[in-house]
């Protein structure tokens, strides 16, 4: 399924630790990287990702960073109406919306046009988050571990309840490599 991904930029700024400390310096600085955590999250999506920053120019301000397009509001206009604008756009052409801000109002306004609302510190999370693919590879072989009995930071009382019946057997005996020889 394609998404909207529409993203209230100067929310997620303000209201996270990894842009925090740019802000402070240099606003721009702090516009790029979300920008840039914005491309690698979205890069090999079919999803459309949009940013939008509160802009002081005469008309609406478009821009696109390879497949992100960046909106800023014109003078007089907030980032949060060109949001709920874009959601009902989107509504209008059967598109589904996902939609990044803690701020409660565009929340509201963006649940009206029956789009889904995520906080700042879901995306921020999606942001540190391993691949979807790279995830299910490792919690397999995680599992696999454990029920080989070859992962060292496992204990076996952990979750004895959780294990097929099988399991159990295995877990009995010594496993060979664990045997010490002496030479």
């Amino acid at each position: 399924m394609e998404w909207d991904i529409l993203v209230d930029g100067y929310n997620v700024i303000k209201n996270n630790e990894m842009f925090r400390p740019l802000e402070r310096k240099h606003l721009a600085e702090a516009r790029n990287l979300l920008i840039r955590q914005l491309k690698n999250r979205y890069r090999h999506t079919c999803h459309q990702v949009i940013v939008v920053f509160d802009g002081d120019r005469a008309s609406e301000q478009v821009s696109y960073d390879d497949h992100i397009r960046i909106i800023y509001s014109q003078h007089g206009e907030t980032a949060d109406s060109v949001i709920v604008r874009l959601a009902a756009e989107a509504r209008k052409t059967g598109r589904h919306v996902k939609m990044y801000s803690d701020d409660g109002e565009v929340r509201a306004n963006v649940v009206e046009q029956q789009g889904d609302v995520h906080t700042t510190r879901q995306l921020i999370a999606q942001f540190n988050a391993a691949p979807r693919d790279v995830a299910q590879r490792s919690s397999y072989r995680q599992a696999m571990r454990r029920l080989y009995g070859i992962d060292p930071a496992y204990k076996p009382d952990d979750e004895q309840d959780d294990m097929p019946h099988h399991a159990h057997h295995r877990r009995k005996g010594k496993s060979s490599r664990h045997h010490h020889y002496k030479y």
